[in-house]
């Protein structure tokens, strides 16, 4: 019997995720992934000014490193990453469901952050970081149509992609249906919205929280926009300009921090 076009396209996905993996770049990056027990290790590549600097690192994974002349730096990267002599190729790290990192302990208020068709891995990276500082359990983005675990996203986030867990979920919309079940207020983040974000969480914030982030440019989709529970704004002094998505994650968190 002749397998049905999705059966095919799930074992071809699953396939394609098993072969997948990521070099990551530059000493700090490098070297919190080679002491990340979690993180499935495959190929060092180093100069050896970078072998010393990251020795310990080195030693404490187990990795047998490659040293390489850093004239002819053998690691497959784009030519204009600055990768200080480290390259390090890995698997992409498994942080498990959507309910496993999100549901809420009863003693504290999870925050939460979602980002829609957020794709420049220098903002993601730094989503990661300001997540991290902040205490958000996760951040979760589509697996299309989003930014990769890349080694850019991992200078950038500056050592955060190993500690913050990134989830990449088949559809946003049914992720915010998944964490309203759980408890999330789920508020999207829209210039034009009547409503600050201060005032959504006013006597709420014990309540976990989740905050919708779109691109730059196009914002929020409008299937996200009727999905979340509220659209909010971040309240500015003037009129003048806005936000790096980046900056507005951070801001939001602080803004809703329990």
């Amino acid at each position: 019997m002749k397998k049905p076009r999705w059966v095919i396209d799930k074992e071809q996905s699953k396939r394609a995720a098993a072969a997948e993996t990521v070099w990551l770049f530059g000493l700090h990056a490098v070297r919190d992934a080679l002491e990340n027990p979690a993180r499935e290790k495959l190929q060092l590549i180093v100069t050896r000014n970078a072998a010393d600097k990251l020795a310990q690192a080195i030693a404490a994974s187990g990795v047998e490193p490659e040293i390489v002349d850093p004239r002819k730096f053998t690691a497959p990267l784009d030519p204009q990453s600055v990768h200080q002599g480290a390259a390090l190729e890995v698997k992409p790290l498994a942080w498990g469901s959507l309910q496993e990192v999100c549901l809420g302990d009863g003693l504290s208020a999870p925050r939460v952050v979602l980002l829609d068709r957020v794709t420049d891995p220098h903002n993601v990276g730094a989503i990661l970081r300001s997540a991290e500082v902040f205490g958000a359990r996760a951040v979760i983005a589509p697996r299309h149509h989003a930014a990769p675990e890349t080694g850019a996203l991992a200078k950038t986030a500056s050592g955060a992609l190993e500690r913050q867990p990134y989830l990449r979920v088949r559809n946003l919309a049914d992720a915010i249906t998944e964490l309203q079940g759980m408890g999330y207020i789920v508020l999207g983040l829209a210039g034009e919205a009547e409503t600050t974000i201060e005032a959504a969480v006013e006597g709420r914030r014990d309540r976990p929280v989740a905050l919708v982030l779109g691109a730059e440019g196009p914002g929020l989709r409008q299937k996200t926009r009727e999905s979340v529970d509220a659209l909010v704004r971040i309240d500015f002094a003037s009129d003048f300009g806005s936000l790096n998505v980046s900056n507005a994650a951070a801001v939001a968190l602080y803004a809703t921090r329990p």
